[in-house]
């Protein structure tokens, strides 16, 4: 029977479910604009330039801590200077081995090799993007340090067998939270179950200092001076020093930054509650149909939802997951069909392009090649099965009845009889 016009797929030419763009997210407000404003009307009346670790970022320092229970939080430059601070604050030798996520930005895992130490990938728990014990546990050696845990897409990874893991083997465990902001795991936030935590505020995240922004968290006093003293070129904070004590870098953020952040940080339990209704409403409205699903958490967790994540079973579809995704997509939906991101496939890592051509921290010639090999199963076939919707706080119930209309439509033309 031919198709009718009005069920035919857009990306097949025909009518889409969707026909005008989805709404901005408008993550800045009059809010932070007044924020702004008043640092720069003070800046004026003084004569004095605003400028970094004064009372406004102290403030947000604080918010920040109270915001997961309480702690010790440093706002820094970036997420990528949150992981290389928190890093740092563990003063781990040179050549030894940190298991790192195997799905995440480049800058989860650059800053292991900056610390001259080896990165190595665990394979992910087979569900999500996230590294499982079973698979962070096959990457320990008796040269393994540290853990990196990243919370991808908001999905808390199954953080208290890690734990118990990191303990037996006297590891040190940063976790990764810079797509999990608010997400918890067993009625505590992550971010709370490491050694120290590193945060993105970038302005892509659930909550943003500006374009770009981190912080780092600890309810370790010890580790905290340590990276506290690391971000700040070494300065002897917490000491009685009267010098610099140690390497370090300008990794500072600043008041602007901080007055922004104070602002978006009121505004994130609600970002973080409204992503969770939409994401499980559209789970709820796609439960039914056989080829596709959300997101598989961990034992009692709950995800604040960087994207939605969906998966397709191949086995009963007639196309493969990127033709699906392909298909949504055009139907006006805000799709990403696949979030390829694994850092050890990456040439920097493959060729250890790092200090001059030494390939350092990885030994040299055929050692380092093989250094830098991993087979990871579980991570590539999630790539390969996965595709993304960016839903965020701004969506009404309309995006909402459109995105599952158009899974539903997509996944009608293309599921096996």
């Amino acid at each position: 029977m031919p198709v009718s016009r009005t069920n035919r797929l857009a990306i097949e030419g025909g009518r889409p479910v969707r026909q005008e763009p989805f709404p901005p997210r408008r993550l800045f407000g009059e809010e932070e604009k007044a924020a702004a404003m008043a640092l720069f009307d003070e800046a004026i009346a003084t004569g004095q330039a605003f400028g970094y670790n004064g009372p406004r970022e102290q403030a947000y320092e604080r918010d920040f801590a109270e915001y997961l229970g309480g702690g010790l939080a440093k706002a820094v430059n970036s997420g990528t200077s949150a992981v290389l601070a928190a890093l740092a604050a563990l003063e781990l030798e040179p050549g030894s081995e940190v298991v790192v996520p195997p799905i995440t930005d480049p800058g989860g895992v650059m800053p292991v090799a900056m610390m001259n130490c080896l990165p190595v990938p665990a394979d992910t728990d087979g569900s999500s993007f996230n590294a499982g014990p079973e698979q962070i546990a096959a990457a320990i050696t008796e040269r393994t340090r540290a853990l990196i845990v990243a919370h991808i897409m908001g999905e808390p990874a199954d953080m208290q067998p890690v734990m118990d893991l990191a303990r037996k083997h006297g590891l040190y465990v940063i976790e990764d939270c810079a797509q999990a902001h608010g997400a918890s795991y067993r009625g505590r936030m992550v971010g709370t179950w490491g050694d120290l935590a590193a945060f993105s505020t970038m302005s892509g995240k659930h909550h943003a200092t500006g374009a770009q922004g981190g912080v780092v968290f600890t309810r370790n006093e010890e580790l905290f001076w340590k990276a506290r003293r690391f971000m700040d070129r070494g300065k002897p904070f917490g000491t009685d020093e009267t010098t610099n004590v140690r390497l370090g870098l300008n990794l500072n953020s600043n008041e602007l930054s901080a007055a922004i952040g104070r602002a978006q940080l009121k505004k994130l339990p609600w970002i973080v509650q409204r992503r969770q209704e939409l994401a499980e409403a559209i789970c709820e409205g796609i439960a039914d149909l056989p080829a596709l699903a959300g997101p598989r958490l961990a034992p009692e967790a709950t995800a604040s939802y960087w994207f939605l994540r969906l998966s397709v079973d191949p086995s009963k579809l007639t196309v493969e997951k990127n033709r699906f995704a392909e298909a949504v997509r055009a139907e006006g939906v805000p799709v990403t069909v696949s979030y390829d991101h694994m850092p050890n496939e990456h040439i920097w890592f493959r060729q250890r392009r790092t200090y001059g051509t030494s390939g350092y921290p990885w030994p040299p010639g055929e050692a380092g090649e093989k250094a830098v090999q991993f087979d990871l199963p579980n991570c590539r076939a999630a790539i390969d099965r996965c595709f993304l919707i960016a839903v965020h706080e701004n969506w009404s119930r309309r995006e909402v009845d459109d995105t599952v209309a158009a899974l539903r439509k997509v996944h009608a033309a293309f599921v096996k009889d």
